[in-house]
């Protein structure tokens, strides 16, 4: 009984679950009166399969450009972020330093911060090395992140130490034993790091609509964003292109979420 109970509810909640990706499709391939009508149906009258290719063919936008720059940003940030805050909470976990804990505790504090304290003074550097309408103005300013540094420590904290001695007798240092040992060893939870970093950093907005004033520099989410205007709103183009813009997510996701689910559980909870 108790097992049928949960097959129900689990049921019950992935079908809820899924009733947004419903409402996506569904919307994207309908006319404007058949999303805004009052009668509802559960599917289009007439499928409107032509607006698959209707975001790439709109002049005002180039979603295709859009898309790419995202990709390109995606990527770069992911691995930037994996390399920069997996050096700092390797350090913190495991080379001696005095002043390890002070450090760790200020990094802890970076978390209690919110991101509008230090918006306007990161635009103003931006700005000031000319990184405006750039790539480096969208990836460099978020490389590290005082979360996913924390995440990174409390994860070497718990790898075996025997791994790392073994390579030191070998004659690596803290380097070697990172890069030859570490690494390779803890690529579940690189790629659950990895698949979280990618999602937060394609789903960016705000930080993207200030840096990428130039069309050709706009990331999805601000292409998206310019489908609705004060005058006009294209409701089927924006669920049509919404669609299409989630799709690099659920390939990532559905790719890495067994990693996702493994590496998370290997965090650990020792300080």
């Amino acid at each position: 009984m108790n097992s049928t109970g949960l097959y129900i509810a689990t049921s019950v909640a992935a079908l809820l679950f899924l009733v947004p990706f419903y409402l996506l499709v569904r919307n994207a391939l309908s006319t404007d009166p058949e999303i805004t009508g009052e009668n509802w149906k559960f599917f289009p009258t007439d499928i409107q399969w032509g607006n698959i290719t209707e975001p790439f063919e709109d002049p005002t936008v180039d979603f295709g450009r859009s898309m790419w720059n995202s990709l390109v940003v995606g990527v770069l940030h992911t691995a930037g972020t994996l390399f920069v805050c997996s050096l700092a909470g390797y350090a913190l976990a495991r080379i001696p330093y005095r002043h390890a804990n002070k450090v760790f505790y200020a990094v802890l504090v970076t978390l209690m911060v919110p991101a509008a304290v230090t918006f306007v003074p990161s635009f103003v550097l931006v700005s000031s090395l000319g990184w405006v309408d750039s790539y480096r103005g969208l990836i460099v300013p978020g490389l590290f992140s005082g979360f996913t540094c924390f995440l990174f420590r409390q994860y070497f904290l718990g790898f075996p130490k025997e791994l790392e001695e073994a390579a030191r007798v070998d004659g690596l240092g803290y380097w070697g034993a990172y890069w030859r040992v570490v690494v390779p060893n803890s690529l579940n939870f690189f790629a659950a790091i990895a698949t979280i970093t990618f999602i937060n950093g394609w789903n960016a907005f705000l930080w993207p609509l200030v840096i990428g004033q130039d069309p050709s520099a706009w990331t999805v989410q601000v292409a998206l964003s310019s489908y609705m205007t004060n005058q006009t709103v294209n409701y089927h183009l924006i669920f049509m292109a919404t669609a299409i813009s989630i799709l690099p997510l659920l390939f990532v996701f559905l790719f890495l979420q067994r990693w996702l689910v493994q590496g998370i559980a290997q965090t650990g909870i020792k300080g």
